[in-house]
């Protein structure tokens, strides 16, 4: 697998004062020595709510410390020194490191398999086995952060967005300070300097692509036929459980790991705004009907929830790290009541008029 020894870091009183776990004395990272599983994720990250969810399922203890992506939190040199992509998901456990999402839910499965404990990857030997993979490593390939910017950068392409419009402006201008923030980290620490300038060359190359409106058509016709090969594989299960009130899921009885990886896409899609143009109004009932049930999961509401709760997840949490970070003491407590009363109402009202534009 992908792991590593944990590296070295700088003790920071202001991220411990946010709750995020980071390298401690320069040697190890908090609970990391205790045997426990520690996560550092992003609460709406796509590769983060893989893992998150596949925790959930089988049913883990896990310290999960969120890195907001928001406030750059993943580009400060202590999570840089732990990840030098400066990417999340980061899965610590004991000496161990691993940055890859898809290495993270094949260390979990690999490592805690107990009785009690669900497997969500079939033995290899198992007729199921087989199918799981293709199906995880099919959704997998799905480029999902390009369809996440270029939702968010052409809204034209999306079709009832749960994406606030003035995302689009915020977004574009955080690009821009992402790339002048990496040159600076870049020069501040000289130990980091490859990896940072290394952040800095992919960001742009990414972007570039996912602004790409021919691009972008190109991944929306992928993604069809990506939903064609599942809508006839949960018409397969259908056909093989015939009697009414018996259900199962994409590879069989089970709720795998190929499962976990259709759910989040499947949530990601909808919350994108695309969702009417791949599954509803009779086109594809099946990809329909298998998301209303995943809905009905108890850890994937736990991990996820609903659709519509993501925008106050994300302002209100980041409006308070915010203010923490940045008030002064004898404001603080202002400045945060104003910014988390101004959170609430605008998201209240985005949602009031969703609901009234939806009824």
């Amino acid at each position: 697998n992908a792991a590593n020894n944990v590296g070295g870091g700088d003790s920071t009183d202001k991220m411990a004062a946010e709750g995020v776990a980071e390298p401690q004395d320069g040697t190890e990272i908090r609970g990391a020595g205790l045997g426990k599983l520690v996560l550092y994720h992003w609460t709406q990250s796509f590769s983060s709510q893989k893992v998150r969810l596949a925790v959930a399922e089988k049913g883990l203890r896990c310290d999960e410390y969120d890195v907001s992506l928001p406030l750059s939190e993943h580009n400060e040199p202590w999570f840089m020194k732990l990840n030098p992509a400066g990417e999340v998901p980061v899965l610590v456990h004991g000496d161990s490191v691993i940055c890859d999402p898809t290495q993270i839910m094949d260390y979990l499965e690999q490592n805690f398999r107990d009785e009690g404990t669900p497997k969500l990857i079939p033995d290899e030997g198992s007729m199921y086995y087989h199918r799981v993979q293709h199906y995880r490593e099919l959704l997998d390939s799905l480029q999902m952060d390009a369809y996440t910017h270029g939702c968010i950068l052409h809204p034209e392409i999306t079709v009832d967005s749960h994406i606030p419009a003035y995302a689009t402006t915020r977004i574009r201008a955080q690009i821009g300070n992402t790339e002048s923030e990496l040159k600076k980290l870049a020069e501040e620490n000289p130990e980091l300097k490859d990896a940072y300038i290394s952040k800095q060359r992919r960001l742009k190359s990414k972007l570039l692509d996912h602004d790409n409106m021919k691009y972008l058509k190109k991944l929306l016709d992928e993604l069809e036929n990506v939903m064609d090969q599942v809508e006839t594989e949960l018409q397969r299960r259908v056909e093989e459980t015939p009697e009414e009130g018996s259900q199962s899921w994409l590879c069989g009885e089970f709720f795998s790991m190929a499962d976990v990886s259709l759910a989040v896409t499947l949530h990601r899609l909808k919350f994108l705004g695309l969702s009417r143009r791949y599954w509803g109004n009779g086109r594809r009932v099946n990809v329909e009907t298998y998301y209303a049930r995943v809905l009905e999961r108890p850890a994937f509401k736990r991990v996820l929830g609903l659709v519509n709760n993501i925008l106050i997840s994300a302002v209100l949490p980041t409006a308070f790290r915010v203010a923490k970070k940045r008030a002064p003491s004898f404001l603080g407590t202002t400045l945060v009541i104003g910014i988390l009363g101004g959170a609430t109402y605008l998201a209240f009202h985005y949602f009031k008029k969703r609901l009234t534009f939806t009824s």
